[in-house]
């Protein structure tokens, strides 16, 4: 399986970031490009502090203000979109370059698992035209509890799948 650096064009989109902060007038500093760099290598939803922890793998003087300003600037530029699920921390992900997709949350364990399914798609435009409208963008969050939440016997919780591979 690909990382997530190889399927994604990592350099591409630096080279984005870097045409935004030279717009905007603003330093392209090491400890920026490192955040950068880690959040568009990395699949899926990430925190704030998971992205911290990230960039303090490779440069532990990096601090959460600084992360936070680098995932706003990467907001404001379209490169990164911020999710909030349910009642629960801002995440994000990267944007524009990903297909889209809808996203089922355990409300037990906070996990988000993205999938497509071209039938929902379908019916969700079926469903904006019959009312007149003509979709632009949406976006579908369903709200469940996984296996292990439910209590099903021998039943596994995604988030402990995906934290045991890593």
């Amino acid at each position: 399986m690909e990382s997530a650096e190889q399927e994604r064009d990592v350099d591409g989109l630096m080279g984005q970031f870097h045409d935004y902060l030279g717009k905007k007038q603003l330093k392209s500093t090491k400890q920026r490009d490192v955040i950068a760099r880690k959040f568009f290598a990395t699949d899926g939803h990430l925190s704030i502090e998971e992205l911290l922890a990230l960039a303090r793998a490779e440069n532990p003087r990096i601090g959460y203000a600084t992360v936070y300003r680098t995932l706003k600037l990467l907001t404001e530029c379209g490169l990164a979109a911020q999710r909030r699920f349910g009642e629960g921390q801002a995440m994000y992900e990267t944007a524009g370059d990903t297909e889209h997709h809808d996203h089922l949350i355990c409300i037990e364990c906070d996990h988000v698992l993205e999938f497509t399914n071209d039938e929902i798609e379908r019916l969700q435009e079926q469903v904006a035209r019959s009312f007149g409208f003509d979709l632009v963008r949406h976006k579908l969050e369903l709200y469940g509890m996984c296996p292990k939440a439910r209590g099903i016997k021998g039943g596994s919780c995604p988030r402990e799948e995906a934290e045991a591979r890593d």
